[in-house]
């Protein structure tokens, strides 16, 4: 039985118990406001929320409150490793009130951040008899001992953690869900995810939504890597264009010659090939968006073949003289220096400002780092499902790495980055060493003079290829041990292009 009836306590549990059975959408700050109460309840100065790791049985600090709570948060516990994880393994809860004469207390924490633990109270927290984490209290306050009254109180403040804790993993995996067919559908339809947290992006967005509203060509200028296909997609999207098609077009993709014939169209017997008439890109585009990506790279005779089309609307097909009339939208995209490109003679200055009605610059990624956390979090996800691993996360060391580091790639190379360490991670948490940036990467001769695109194909093929050789070239029990998918190896086998040097 408790030793009185405290209004204050009971209030708070109700409180409490109120925003978890509302729904509270953000299961970090509910946790941290149970975590509060249940320490100042308790008359502790410091406490943590420790969740335990399904696949490794390790423990780690999810939430740490007191003066030394971030230091606290970088470390990690083995499973029956110090009183959490003696409680963590057996499911019981524990009073610590002289840590010194307790085999099982671990002092190497208190030590490292310096701050002395000299009584410790903490109880288990249970999803359908899982133990999935430990609370734990530090220090009672003017060095009392904690009582049976504060353990009852803080079992109770468990069942609520634990019950947060079970409604997020619901949330999570039900949002998860939605987004996951939410993007299948966007991807069956060539659309891709614009993540967005920075204001200099929102702030792009804003003068998107203003700018879709017109029919005048946008030029999108930015580094290579920035994602600036995704911007044209946005401005076509927020357009009254919608509906209608959005036709993508690389101009550095292509030879001159057939460039032409891709942009316009030809004519049966135009050229060798030419066995049909054929609509190009223009057409096809008729009523929508057409963009033209790396428009820099246009050739000169394509770019006053272009320009008519921006004045007249009209153009003909490669072979006939019968001109064609288009209603379409330009938005061209270039990570070229284009004012230089017209300085210089290689670009029309008059299309240049044709295309340059209303002009868009992406920043690169190393000036919005507030987009980093959240783009990360998405390609973790994405390829932790194509390679069917699941992880917590980031540590707050490979988080850190992330946002110091200058991303020469910008946005692609965070995603093959995070692609990569998906691949070869072997804890819970993607850690710094996985993403293998800065010094951690591989600095070998291989490597030189590579693009990061490259360089990333040579390290995923020698991974691959080294996992095929270890299990004599069987692909099912290489996926196993590679912990992917079959299906995903064998597309990266065939992408790679690797094959069994026996055969």
């Amino acid at each position: 039985m408790f030793e009185a009836i405290d209004p204050a306590k009971f209030g708070t549990l109700i409180e409490i118990s109120a925003l978890i059975n509302s729904n509270y959408g953000d299961a970090t700050s509910l946790l941290t406001q149970i975590l509060e109460s249940a320490t100042r309840l308790t008359e502790g100065e410091a406490s943590s929320l420790i969740l335990r790791d399904r696949d490794t049985g390790k423990l780690r600090f999810e939430i740490a409150l007191g003066p030394k709570g971030r230091d606290v948060k970088k470390f990690l516990l083995n499973p029956g490793e110090g009183i959490a994880g003696w409680v963590a393994l057996h499911g019981r809860s524990l009073i610590v009130n002289d840590t010194d004469t307790d085999s099982r207390f671990y002092a190497d924490i208190s030590k490292s951040i310096g701050y002395p633990t000299y009584s410790i109270l903490a109880v288990p927290m249970r999803v359908r008899e899982e133990t999935v984490g430990v609370i734990e209290i530090l220090n009672k306050k003017q060095k009392k001992y904690f009582t049976q009254d504060d353990l009852r109180w803080l079992e109770i403040f468990s069942v609520q953690a634990a019950l947060a804790i079970e409604n997020a993993r619901y949330l999570e995996k039900a949002q998860e869900e939605i987004h996951y067919l939410r993007d299948q559908v966007q991807a069956e339809k060539g659309w891709h995810n614009l993540i967005a947290k920075s204001p200099l992006i929102l702030e792009k967005l804003d003068l998107i939504e203003r700018v879709a509203k017109t029919d005048s060509s946008v030029l999108i200028l930015g580094e290579s890597g920035v994602g600036k296909e995704l911007f044209a997609e946005q401005v076509h999207l927020r357009s009254a264009r919608a509906a209608k098609t959005f036709v993508r077009v690389n101009c550095a993709a292509l030879p001159e010659g057939l460039l032409e014939s891709e942009l316009f169209g030809h004519v049966k017997g135009a050229f060798t090939d030419a066995v049909q008439n054929r609509r190009g890109r223009f057409e096809l585009a008729d009523g929508g968006t057409i963009f033209l990506d790396e428009i820099g790279d246009l050739p000169l005779k394509l770019q006053a073949k272009l320009l008519r089309v921006l004045q007249q609307r009209t153009f003909e097909r490669v072979g006939s003289s019968d001109p064609i009339t288009v209603d379409v939208r330009i938005v061209a995209a270039t990570n070229r220096d284009i004012e230089g490109l017209v300085e210089r003679g290689e670009f029309r200055s008059d299309l240049y400002y044709r295309l340059n009605v209303l002009p868009l610059h992406v920043p690169p990624l190393r000036q919005r780092k507030e987009d980093i956390p959240a783009l990360a979090d998405f390609f973790l996800k994405k390829f932790s499902r194509e390679t069917n691993k699941r992880f917590a996360g980031f540590t707050e060391a490979a988080m850190e790495l992330m946002l110091s580091y200058s991303w020469p790639g910008n946005v692609r190379e965070l995603e093959n980055a995070v692609e990569r360490a998906v691949v070869i991670a072997k804890e819970s948490r993607i850690g710094a060493r996985d993403l293998l940036l800065g010094s951690g990467a591989a600095d070998t001769d291989e490597y030189k003079g590579k693009s990061l695109k490259e360089a990333l194909s040579i390290f995923k093929k020698h991974f691959i290829m080294k996992g095929l050789e270890d299990n004599h070239w069987n692909q099912t029990e290489t996926a196993k041990v590679l912990d992917i998918q079959r299906t995903y190896l064998s597309r990266l086998i065939k992408e790679l292009d690797i094959s069994n040097p026996k055969e």
